[in-house]
């Protein structure tokens, strides 16, 4: 004999507390809701509205120096600590979370070229226009005590970059020569050169921890293996690269910086095109630095703009800029994915958020449960044209936005020039090149 029973469990629809919100009981049967889609796209469009209106990047500006900021490096071990070194020369150390500096260093004669932090975060190393290489100690010296350099090398030609390895004690610089260093050594302990006059950055990738890689001044990026004594190969493009930064997830890829506007991401195992060319700036791109994830990188230019790209995307997603920001000379990804700081010309270094709309501090699990699910909403909305229209929009400067409509119609103006000589030219007598494989010249091995 079946009984049917009524069981009504309190737990299912009692609150706890008066201060809950009312248990609310939903039957997911999509029968029952037949205008699911269009309410979740009014919900995505208004996320995608609210996204932009809570859209405020600037957290901070940490002023002090007294001349431009040349050169940033984050701290090993430290989130909170970052070094700049300044065009007169002048080194500082700041706290981030206190957003005060807690050590001046006048370290160099000139401009401080180049600066970074020791694998294990117990020192850093300065270069500068007066040929020396200095050792700084992290610690602040005692009281009454002056601060002097841990270790001094004075050397033949002006130093123009450095990077640490990331578990030896080694280290290399870049000026007329690339140079490997051995930190109890005087004089390095090996030095590449590949007819160029000079360099102006080097990086040691941070996987393979062996291999170097350069750009020079002769519009080349440069290949290095530590254990070998010549360099491994080069590419040479159509304009002069500034920096370069190693994807930090995925051994093979880099991306460097270029007077001609673009960054160029390339693979080192196929230098005869890059895998992908990033456009948007409207002047020469002076730095690039990737965030931790390896997912995104930040690149910094003389159009007074900081822009956020995808690593394989060819357009930015975000563009920071403000009235008194000049110049931006350099730019560093924070290391827990949250923070870009940068460096320009008016002595001032600005923190941003990574994530624009992103809410500081913490979070009630609902906050972050509504949070995640409009994201899922913008995600799921995203190719629908007044979406992607406000998910897209950002105010540019009236400068910036006049350069960038020259330029386009420049471009297309030689798109239509090209079209119309292979029209009325022979077939396959010109030929089509695609927008990858017109930078570069030539790969030399």
């Amino acid at each position: 004999m079946k009984v049917k029973v009524l069981c009504r469990n309190p737990d299912d629809y009692v609150r706890e507390t008066t201060r809950d919100i009312q248990r609310v009981p939903r039957n997911y049967d999509p029968t029952l809701h037949p205008f699911e889609v269009p309410r979740e796209y009014t919900r995505a469009l208004n996320a995608t509205k609210m996204e932009r209106i809570f859209s405020k990047p600037f957290v901070a500006s940490l002023d002090g120096h007294r001349d431009g900021i040349n050169c940033m490096a984050k701290h090993a071990k430290s989130l909170s600590t970052v070094l700049s070194g300044a065009c007169d020369g002048e080194v500082k150390v700041w706290n981030l979370s206190k957003r005060e500096c807690l050590r001046t260093i006048q370290a160099h004669e000139g401009f401080a070229r180049g600066i970074c932090s020791r694998f294990c975060g117990t020192s850093f190393f300065t270069v500068g226009d007066d040929k020396t290489i200095k050792q700084w100690s992290m610690e602040p010296p005692g009281y009454g005590q002056k601060e002097e350099p841990l270790n001094t090398i004075l050397g033949k030609a002006v130093y123009t970059g450095i990077d640490h390895h990331q578990t030896e004690g080694t280290f290399a610089t870049c000026g007329q020569t690339v140079d490997i260093w051995d930190e109890l050594r005087s004089s390095p302990i090996r030095s590449f050169s590949w007819g160029v006059d000079s360099f102006s950055c080097v990086r040691y990738n941070p996987v393979e921890t062996e291999l170097l890689a350069s750009c020079a001044s002769d519009r080349s990026l440069i290949l290095y293996d530590m254990r070998e004594s010549t360099p491994l190969k080069k590419v040479i493009m159509k304009l002069r690269s500034n920096t370069l930064c190693w994807n930090p997830m995925e051994a093979y890829f880099f991306t460097c910086s270029s007077e001609d506007y673009n960054l160029y991401t390339y693979d080192m195992r196929r230098l005869d095109a890059p895998v992908k060319v990033h456009m948007d700036h409207v002047s020469a791109v002076l730095d690039v630095d990737y965030s931790p994830t390896g997912k995104e990188f930040v690149s910094a230019s003389f159009d007074k703009t900081v822009r956020i790209f995808p690593k394989d995307s060819g357009h930015s997603r975000e563009v920071y800029h403000t009235k008194r920001m000049q110049h931006v000379i350099c730019v560093k990804w924070s290391a827990d994915n949250k923070y870009i700081l940068t460096g320009s010309d008016e002595m001032n270094i600005r923190l941003w958020k990574a994530n624009a709309s992103e809410k500081l501090g913490v979070l009630t699990a609902r906050e972050k449960a509504a949070l995640n699910y409009n994201q899922k909403l913008r995600d799921k909305f995203q190719h629908h044209p007044h979406v992607r229209r406000i998910a897209r929009h950002r105010h540019l400067p009236r400068a910036i936005f006049r350069q960038k409509r020259e330029l386009r119609e420049i471009k297309e103006a030689r798109s239509r020039k090209e079209q119309n000589v292979r029209k009325h030219s022979k077939p396959d007598s010109v030929p089509l090149v695609t927008e990858k494989e017109k930078h570069v010249v030539t790969v030399v091995e």
